[in-house]
């Protein structure tokens, strides 16, 4: 059974803040307006606050979340 939207933004977060304090990067807050969106038939969780989108993860198909350090620009609007 998949995870529900929810369920993935909030790995998500969890990710996006493990990977600021292994960075040791000063954390930008991300808005609860991030969500899950989909593009080309595959899943992204959209992590973003007001300056713009912060992460971008994929959905893998076994549903494990895989960080991006580039992502489709259609996830930017």
């Amino acid at each position: 059974m998949g995870a529900t939207n929810a369920e993935l933004t909030q790995r998500a977060f969890a990710a996006y803040f493990r990977q600021c304090a292994r960075e040791g990067v000063i954390v930008q807050q991300p808005a609860n307006y991030s969500d899950v969106a989909e593009h080309d038939g595959k899943l992204y969780v959209v992590l973003r606050n007001v300056n713009g989108v912060l992460a971008v993860y994929r959905v893998r198909n076994d549903g494990i979340l895989k960080g991006l350090k580039r992502w489709p620009k259609p996830l930017e609007s």
